[in-house]
């Protein structure tokens, strides 16, 4: 755990006034919801998203036979198909792309709300993501159709 040091400086001498733990994110309900929908209707398996909590992820990994094998996906994925969803899940707020000295690159990690999400996921009984209702897929489909805030 990260700490943060609250301290003033007074006559050239440093104080320490409190040791803080950094607090969580806080989103409103509506983020947490629509990603939680989007995690829910993604073609991709908690391994995947338990995997890129530890590590990124390249779409070259994630569009093979093996990704199926590591159960990282439902299926098998195009290129294409696996790079519009992780780009959708980056628009929800569960994902980012790895960015390293020369700019950003083709892996996938998870943001703090996909941390959220992969804890709450982990700690149901079948530690899976559950299957998405219909109206799930209705409503996910048509926010990313319009691009919808909500």
């Amino acid at each position: 755990m990260q700490l943060i040091l609250s301290y003033y400086l007074k006559e050239k001498r440093l104080y320490l006034t409190r040791l803080m733990t950094p607090l969580s994110t806080q989103y409103p309900n509506r983020t947490i919801k629509r990603a939680e929908r989007a995690g829910r209707c993604s073609p991709f398996n908690l391994s995947l998203f338990a995997t890129m909590r530890q590590r990124s992820v390249p779409l070259s990994s994630i569009a093979t036979e093996e990704a199926v094998q590591q159960q990282w996906t439902k299926g098998h994925l195009s290129e294409l198909a696996a790079e519009n969803a992780l780009l959708w899940l980056i628009q929800v707020g569960i994902l980012r792309r790895k960015v390293d000295g020369q700019g950003i690159t083709d892996s996938f990690r998870l943001t703090p709300l996909g941390r959220q999400l992969l804890s709450k996921w982990q700690q149901q009984p079948l530690s899976e993501i559950p299957e998405p209702s219909l109206c799930d897929r209705i409503s996910n489909a048509s926010s990313r159709w319009l691009r919808l805030p909500i």
